[in-house]
C-alpha cells in the first residue's frame, strides 16, 4: 500500500466555510471584544441544541467554565470534591485553584467512566472523615456517555451537587437526553482539537438561570452595576471574544455532520479491525448510549497480540506520521494530584496501559483510514 506523503493528525480543526460570514460581520461592525452578536448568536445556538431549558454562558475555554461553576456549587478551600480518575487534568486542576481537595474515582469497563459503585465508597469514606462532598464531577469520556442514571441516583441519595464535565461529549445522548444537559452545572470545551471549535473556548451551561447569570457577572471581573469599575468580589477574565464566538456560529451549523462523520470513522475502524487478535474498538455497552465517537479507541493486549503493545503500534504509526496517542493518564498516577484520596481499584490504570486513541478528525479521507488500518494489520 502507497503511503500517504502527509502527517495525519488525531483530531485536527474542521471548518466549513460559513464560520468567515460571522467572523467578517464582527469585523465589520468593528466588535473585537467579549461582547457582540455573535456571542449572543453561539449561546442561543448550543443552548437550543442542549435543550432542557438550558442556559448558557460562552467563556474563553473550558476550564475557565469548570472552575467557575465549582465556584458557584460552593466549594472552598479543604472541601472534597470527587472527580473522575480517567480523564484530562483540566477536569481536576479547577478543584486545586480554590483550595479544595479531589478525591479520585476509578472508572468502569463498560463506558470508562466514573464508577457508580466507587463513587458510592468515596462518599462515604469522606463522609467517614467528618466532611460530605460539596460535588461530583464525572465525565463523558471521549464522548461516551457515563451511567448517567446510577451517577445522578447516587447524588440525589446524598444531596450532593453534579457537575458534568461534557467537554468532549456535544452531539452524545442518553436515552436520547443530550449530554451537557444533566448536571446542576454542565460545561462544554471548543479547544481546537473537539468535535467543533471556535479555537479555543467553553460553555457553562444550567437549567438554573440565576446560576448562568451569576457566571457572566464572575466571568466579567464581577462589575458591580456603577457608572464606574466597582469591585465588591473578585471576578475573572473568562469571557470569549466575539470573533472566536463567530468560528461557533458557523461551526454550530455543521455540527450534525461532524457528528456523523466521527461515528463513521468509529464504523470503519470496528469494521477493519475485526477479529483482529488482542484488539478491541471501545463501543457504546447498550442502546442507550450515543456517542459522538470525538475519539476512536482501541484496547491493545499482548497477551493476544504476540506480545505487541500499544506502544508498538503508536511507535509504528508516529513513523508514517500518523498522530495517535496513550488514553489519558489517570490522575491518581500523576505526580500533581498526589496523596489525593482514590477509590477504585486497576480499571483505570489497566485502560491506560492498553488503551490508544486513533485518529478521529471529521476531515478523515477513506484512504487515510485504510492507511492507518493497514499499519495496525501489518
Amino acid at each position: 500500500m502507497k503511503p500517504i506523503p502527509y502527517k495525519i493528525w488525531l483530531s485536527p480543526p474542521h471548518l466549513c466555510g460559513k464560520e468567515m460570514d460571522f467572523v467578517e460581520d464582527a469585523f465589520r461592525k468593528n466588535w473585537i471584544a467579549p461582547v457582540g452578536e455573535n456571542i449572543d448568536g453561539f449561546e442561543q445556538d448550543v443552548t437550543q441544541y442542549v435543550g432542557e431549558d438550558t442556559y448558557g454562558v460562552a467563556l474563553n475555554t473550558g476550564t475557565a467554565a469548570l472552575h467557575l461553576a465549582l465556584v458557584l456549587l460552593g466549594v472552598e478551600r479543604d472541601d472534597y470534591v470527587i472527580c473522575q480518575d480517567l480523564t484530562f487534568v483540566a477536569s481536576v486542576n479547577p478543584v486545586i485553584y480554590l483550595g479544595a481537595r479531589p478525591v479520585l474515582v476509578d472508572s468502569e469497563p463498560d463506558t470508562w467512566n466514573m464508577s457508580p459503585a466507587f463513587l458510592r465508597e468515596a462518599i462515604e469514606g469522606c463522609i467517614q472523615k467528618g466532611k460530605k462532598p460539596k460535588a461530583i464531577v464525572w465525565v463523558n469520556l471521549y464522548g461516551m456517555p457515563a451511567k448517567i442514571d446510577e451517577i445522578l441516583r447516587i447524588a440525589a441519595e446524598y444531596g450532593i451537587f453534579l457537575l458534568e464535565d461534557a467537554a468532549e461529549a456535544l452531539g452524545s445522548t442518553y436515552k436520547g437526553k443530550k449530554c451537557g444537559s444533566f448536571g446542576d452545572i454542565s460545561v462544554i470545551s471548543f479547544n481546537g482539537n473537539k468535535i467543533i471549535t471556535t479555537s479555543n473556548g467553553g460553555m457553562l451551561l444550567s437549567k438554573k438561570k440565576e446560576w448562568v447569570e451569576k457566571a457572566l457577572f464572575l466571568a466579567t471581573q464581577a462589575r458591580d452595576a456603577a457608572p464606574h469599575y466597582q469591585h465588591s468580589q473578585i471576578g475573572y477574565n473568562y469571557r470569549i471574544s466575539n470573533v472566536s464566538a463567530g468560528l461557533g456560529r458557523g461551526q454550530m451549523t455543521v455540527l450534525a455532520d461532524r457528528v456523523a462523520a466521527r461515528r463513521a470513522n468509529h464504523t470503519f475502524y470496528q469494521q477493519a479491525l475485526a477479529g483482529l487478535p488482542g484488539i478491541t474498538v471501545h463501543t457504546e455497552p447498550g442502546s442507550e448510549f450515543f456517542s459522538n465517537h470525538w475519539l476512536s479507541c482501541i484496547l491493545v493486549d499482548p497477551g493476544q497480540t504476540g506480545g505487541i503493545t500499544r506502544e508498538d503500534i503508536r511507535l509504528k504509526l508516529w513513523k508514517s506520521a500518523i498522530e495517535t496517542r496513550p488514553l489519558w493518564k489517570p490522575m491518581h498516577l500523576q505526580p500533581v494530584f498526589e496523596g489525593c484520596a482514590f477509590y477504585g481499584g486497576d480499571i483505570s490504570t489497566d485502560l491506560f496501559d492498553k488503551g490508544l486513541c486513533l485518529p478521529s478528525g471529521s476531515n478523515l479521507k477513506q484512504e487515510e483510514l485504510e492507511e492507518i488500518a493497514y499499519l495496525i494489520k501489518n
